[in-house]
C-alpha cells in the first residue's frame, strides 16, 4: 500500500492515461480489473456518449474507475453533471485551471487529480485543493507542455514543493520506468501510449499498429503556437513543417490542422491525413497486449528490477 493506491483503493499504482479516441470503458475497465486505476477519456466524447460509456464501465468491473475531463471542454459544465449523476468518484482534469471546478467535484464527494506539465501549475494544482498531481514531463504523447521539460527533471521539482501525491507521467511503460519514477518521488505512474497499444484500446488498429512500427525519433513536439502536441511523424506532420519552413502565419496552421484531425487519426485509421498522438516510449513498445498483461508486466518488470538495482551498492 502506498499513498496512490491508498487514495484510489486499487491493487497496483498504475493509472491508465485518459487518452482521446482510445480510452473507451473496455480499456478502463480492463485496466481497473487488473488492479490498476483506468480512465474514461471524455475528451473525444459528446456527453451522452460519455454517460454510455461509464454506465458500461460500471457493468464491466466493481472496482474503481475513473473519467479523464479537459478543462477546455466545450460541454464542460454538462460534462461534470454527467459525472456526478452517474456516481463517478474520481475525476483526473487537464488543459485548464483546476480552480473553476475542483471545489464543485470535492463537494460531491469526487477525488480531484489534475495534470501539469510544470512547477508554477503544480503548485497551482495543489493550492487549488486537487488531492493528487500528475506531472507530465514532454516526453509523452498527445497534448504537451511549452516548457519541453523531461519528465526525470520535471518530477523531483515538484516533488520538492508540493505535499501531496505525485504521479509521474510521460515515457513510462515498463516496470523499470516506473520504479525509476518512483525514486524520483512518485508515488505512481500514469501511462498512456502502453495502454494505447493494447487489445482493449479503441483506437483503430492502423494507429495501434503504427505505435509498434515506432522508432526512437519518430515522434515529435509541434504545434506550440495553437496548442503543443506530440505526433508521429506522418504527411499531416511533414506538411505542418513544410508551413513553418515558409514562415507561414499562425491562421495558415489553425486552417491545416482544421477539426477532427486526431479523430481521423487514431479511431478512423487514416495514418497519412489524420494526427496521430503518441509518446517517445512508443519505440518500446514492440507488440499488442491485453490491459492485464501490461499490467502483470510492468509489476513483475519492477520487482526483478528492484531487486538488480541492489547491485549497485557502493
Amino acid at each position: 500500500m502506498n499513498s496512490i493506491t491508498t487514495l484510489f483503493k486499487i491493487k497496483y499504482p498504475i493509472i491508465q492515461a485518459g487518452m482521446v479516441w482510445v480510452s473507451g470503458y473496455k480499456l478502463a475497465s480492463a485496466v481497473s480489473n487488473a488492479g490498476g486505476l483506468g480512465l474514461i477519456g471524455a475528451g473525444s466524447m459528446y456527453p451522452e456518449v460519455l454517460r454510455e460509456h461509464i454506465q458500461k464501465c460500471k457493468n464491466a468491473t466493481s472496482k474503481p474507475f475513473g473519467v479523464n475531463v479537459p478543462m477546455l471542454y466545450p460541454d464542460i459544465e454538462e460534462i461534470l453533471k454527467i459525472i456526478v449523476e452517474e456516481g463517478v468518484k474520481i475525476v483526473f482534469t487537464s488543459a485548464g485551471n483546476p480552480k473553476i471546478w475542483t471545489p464543485y467535484l470535492k463537494a460531491n464527494g469526487i477525488t480531484v487529480v489534475h495534470v501539469v506539465s510544470s512547477v508554477k501549475f503544480a503548485l497551482k494544482a495543489q493550492q487549488a485543493g486537487v488531492d493528487a498531481i500528475v506531472a507530465e514531463g514532454f516526453e509523452a504523447g498527445g497534448h504537451n507542455g511549452r516548457e519541453e521539460t523531461t519528465t526525470f527533471t520535471l518530477l523531483p521539482m515538484v516533488k520538492e514543493l508540493i505535499e501531496i501525491p505525485l504521479i509521474a507521467a510521460g515515457g513510462i511503460a515498463t516496470g523499470r520506468g516506473m520504479l525509476a519514477a518512483m525514486v524520483l518521488g512518485a508515488d505512481g505512474v500514469q501511462v498512456g501510449s502502453r495502454f494505447a497499444a493494447s487489445i482493449e484500446s479503441s483506437a483503430h488498429e492502423n494507429f495501434k499498429r503504427s505505435i509498434v512500427d515506432c522508432k526512437e525519433g519518430d515522434t515529435q513536439l509541434t504545434l506550440k503556437e495553437l496548442t503543443p502536441v506530440r505526433l508521429i511523424k506522418n504527411k499531416f506532420y511533414q506538411d505542418i513543417q513544410y508551413l513553418y519552413e515558409k514562415c507561414a502565419p499562425k491562421e495558415d496552421l489553425i486552417k491545416l490542422l482544421g477539426r477532427a484531425r486526431a479523430k481521423r487519426g487514431m479511431f478512423e485509421g487514416d495514418l497519412e491525413e489524420g494526427e496521430l498522438e503518441i509518446g517517445q516510449i512508443a519505440g518500446l513498445i514492440h507488440d499488442l497486449k491485453s490491459a492485464e498483461e501490461i499490467i502483470s508486466d510492468m509489476i513483475a518488470d519492477y520487482n526483478l528490477a528492484k531487486k538488480e538495482v541492489t547491485k549497485f551498492d557502493f
